[in-house]
């Protein structure tokens, strides 16, 4: 189970009843965060959740709209006790940024842990998150995120006794570890049937649409893009700063085909997203102009 929550769904500065840009997700007791543009702290604070058991931060860039809540964020961590250390994603230059950040917010009790991405395509396993970042098209630096909680396949018990394994490793071999038992060398293939289908999230914004981005978000349960302007007379701008609009976005999702499409980090201009989404829906039927709070629990299919 995958539990999802947009926290903000505002780009370049936050209004009254919009945060800036960050989501959350929840699995297996493993909290993940990407970005924590201001106000993410009262975002938690209405959806109820807690900041203290955040494992993960991943962030897709360093523009103040996507970072700025984060020296408050490790304060109040902090200030709840936590020992355990925190780990954060970003591009080239993370640590640099952080302790910069963290003038205002010096002394923690818990460490930080860099993962700095250099490549066009990183694959990083983050607890029960199997994190997949790819480069995207801004003026600045700047990765898209796809995040899949992996499936194994079926325990098949007939080939298991035939295989004579002590029925004690099976749970073991279930959860994918492998065993050596009097010499002989025990592991999860040997009982296991092919893998299943996850559960996948594809996460991006400030970016001209790019063809990795649908590549990504292929047959996702949910799909987030930025939508910032649904104004078709700002087309020209979303090209010259390097963001997408609401029917660039909905044309990834066509080719992508997830289940469903979150548009977001939306202009301070944009007040009414909703007005444009008959020709967003013409596009991509399953095109949704998200709020600030939407959140959405996804499960394994049934098979």
């Amino acid at each position: 189970m995958l539990d999802v929550c947009l926290l903000g769904t505002g780009g370049m500065m936050p209004l009254p009843y919009r945060w800036l840009t960050a989501l959350m997700t929840r699995c297996e007791g493993s909290n993940l965060l990407i970005d924590c543009g201001e106000g993410t702290q009262i975002a938690l604070k209405e959806k109820g959740w807690s900041p203290k058991p955040i494992d993960f931060i991943c962030f897709t860039h360093y523009h103040a709209d996507h970072i700025s809540g984060l020296p408050g964020l490790l304060l109040t961590m902090g200030n709840a006790e936590r020992t355990e250390p925190l780990t954060l994603v970003g591009p080239r230059g993370l640590e640099k940024v952080v302790g910069a950040l963290r003038t205002i917010a010096p002394e923690l009790p818990f460490a930080l842990k860099f993962i700095e991405l250099t490549e066009n395509r990183h694959q990083i396993k983050l607890g029960p998150y199997l994190v997949d970042a790819y480069r995207v098209n801004h003026n600045v630096t700047c990765y898209g995120y796809a995040l899949t909680i992996p499936r194994t396949g079926r325990f098949d018990v007939e080939r298991a006794r035939a295989q004579e394994i002590p029925q004690k490793f099976w749970s073991r071999l279930q959860k994918g570890e492998t065993i050596e038992d009097s010499g002989r060398i025990l592991t999860p293939d040997m009982v296991l049937g092919p893998d299943r289908k996850g559960i996948k999230v594809a996460y991006c914004t400030d970016t001209r649409p790019v063809p990795v981005i649908a590549e990504y978000a292929k047959d996702a349960d949910l799909m987030i893009c930025e939508g910032m302007y649904g104004e078709k007379d700002k087309a020209a701008k979303a090209r010259e700063y390097k963001h997408m609009t609401f029917y660039e976005a909905a044309n990834l999702a066509r080719e992508a085909g997830p289940k469903v499409m979150w548009l977001t980090h939306y202009s301070p201009s944009l007040i009414k997203p909703e007005e444009y989404m008959e020709e967003v829906r013409a596009i991509f039927p399953a095109a949704k102009a998200a709020r600030d709070g939407w959140s959405m629990e996804l499960g394994f299919e049934d098979e």
